[in-house]
């Protein structure tokens, strides 16, 4: 047995558990008993190419292969560096290089695509990992082992790479287990990307941690999620998947919104994460279903650190109190805890709380004190202790469709073009997205037709993922500014939001 909790867990779950369905995609059903199989041959082959203690980043196709990839890295006792279909080659290339990866795992389909920013590391197929001839390897890896890096924008331009443990990912699994009263008749229908915290351990662990089935489907498409819902239990989103949702909806003819309402009538369960829920939406989405979505609280670093509550009063707005088995203060400048009403920082405490970021001791040092990770995202306590977080503590950090962008690596990517001679990041208010990031730029003279309109965001597109691509870009004489020349973020915002 493993002393990993984490793989320890799903060791079980292949014995106790072996014909229950574990991932259900568009190509096949897999057992728990044939991925336990699968993710040991994964694992022996990677110890036998000597990468157990290595980092190991995957390209790899949602679906079952994706998931045997995840769990025999690490059951391997290598680190697992998740990359994103959204990002271009270039970023792609970063990612790899920066997180001092020594091999990447790709499928079938991004085999080509892998090649082009591997950077002459070696590239080997999932379905041959799982199909290995060498006999089925001995797991034994432990609660602190580095499981997971996951690359998360700070304020300081590039992202940073936290480093997340496996016992950190059971710690989510089993405590949302618990909350959410998760079981091997809850089925999941999940799209979201795995590359992210939120669809990798707050979706994907916790179903399988649980014993449940997950019905993986490679994106996201509205109409497509509104049929499958039939066969769900639980749904997992993001605001602007949520808004999306209801877009298909309204744009479907009366027998299919029967149909569909019908189906989401039927779910246990369904929460919005990852940015602030606009009450509207969230009203006609208690209307289909009959409750409220569940909103909650939870950042790459900490897993989740509040929640609203199954059963019990769900406040719109609100994330909820602390999870059980975390704790979290909301600490205003002075250091002192805020009383109800007052604002202050999210501090979190707890057994999800990552380890630190990837060789920067300094990031490190400045995201904690005292053993209190400091979030960033500023907040109130509201009547039983209910958290109401008022926006992120830094402008510089955004959240928008799911994604938490860094205003500073946007800007440091479009000052690349020469026709940019300033450029400031801000995000403006949106029901779609939650927040989306608008770019003021100056240019150089005589070059203003080359970054106006749509000319500088398809220049970023082939730099950037396409989900930090500015959604506006509007050309400007100058900024506001302080008197030592500054940009005054929250005046620029006013500007632009009275020009949209």
């Amino acid at each position: 047995m493993s002393s990993s909790p984490l793989i320890g867990r799903f060791e079980w779950l292949t014995r106790e558990r072996a014909e229950h369905l574990a991932i259900v995609d568009d190509r096949e059903s897999v057992s728990f008993e044939l991925l336990g199989q699968r993710v040991r041959r994964v694992a022996a082959e990677l110890r036998a190419r000597g990468l157990s203690g290595r980092r190991v980043a995957l390209l790899v196709t949602q679906g079952s292969r994706w998931v045997e990839a995840f769990l025999g890295i690490i059951a391997a006792d290598a680190i697992a560096v998740p990359l994103s279909h959204l990002h271009p080659e270039a970023e792609q290339a970063w990612f790899v290089q920066t997180s001092r990866a020594a091999t990447v795992v790709a499928s079938a389909e991004t085999r080509e695509r892998v090649a082009g920013f591997a950077g002459g590391l070696p590239v080997v197929l999932v379905e041959a990992l799982r199909e290995s001839s060498i006999g089925p390897a001995d797991i034994d890896t432990g609660a602190r082992d580095v499981a997971v890096i996951l690359y998360t924008s700070g304020t300081t331009g590039k992202p940073k790479g936290a480093l997340i443990s496996q016992g950190n990912l059971e710690a989510t699994a089993r405590l949302l287990g618990r909350a959410w009263q998760w079981s091997a008749d809850d089925v999941l229908l999940h799209c979201l990307p795995l590359h992210h915290l939120h669809g990798l351990g707050i979706a994907l662990l916790t179903a399988l941690y649980a014993g449940s089935t997950t019905r993986m489907l490679e994106k996201f498409d509205g109409p497509r999620m509104w049929e499958e819902m039939a066969r769900a239990t639980v749904v997992m989103g993001v605001p602007t998947m949520h808004k999306k949702l209801l877009d298909a909806f309204d744009a479907a003819g009366p027998e299919t919104q029967g149909r569909w309402a019908a189906h989401a009538a039927r779910l246990r369960l369904v929460t919005s994460g990852s940015a602030a829920l606009p009450t509207t939406v969230g009203e006609r989405l208690r209307a289909l279903t009959g409750r409220y979505p569940l909103e909650r609280f939870g950042m790459t670093e900490i897993g989740v650190g509040a929640t609203n509550p199954l059963d019990g009063d769900r406040v719109p707005g609100s994330c909820g109190p602390s999870l059980a088995g975390m704790q979290l203060r909301i600490v205003k400048e002075d250091g002192t805890d805020a009383a109800p009403g007052e604002s202050g920082e999210i501090w979190i405490r707890g057994p999800s709380v990552f380890l630190g970021y990837d060789e920067n001791p300094a990031a490190t040092r400045e995201a904690f004190s005292e053993g209190w990770f400091k979030s960033g995202d500023t907040a109130v306590f509201l009547e039983g202790d209910y958290v109401k977080i008022m926006g992120r503590t830094s402008v510089d950090i955004l959240k928008s469709g799911g994604y938490k962008l860094s205003a500073l690596e946007i800007e440091e990517v479009l000052r690349e073009h020469e026709a940019v001679a300033d450029v400031a990041v801000v995000g403006l208010p949106d029901e779609t997205w939650g927040e989306v990031a608008v770019a003021a730029v100056i240019a150089r003279p005589g070059r203003r037709s080359e970054v106006e309109g749509e000319a500088l965001r398809e220049w970023a597109k082939a730099r950037i993922a396409s989900y930090k691509v500015p959604k506006r870009v509007v050309v400007l004489d100058d900024f506001p500014r302080n008197p030592v020349g500054k940009v005054v973020k929250p005046e620029l915002a006013k500007v632009l939001s009275q020009g949209a």
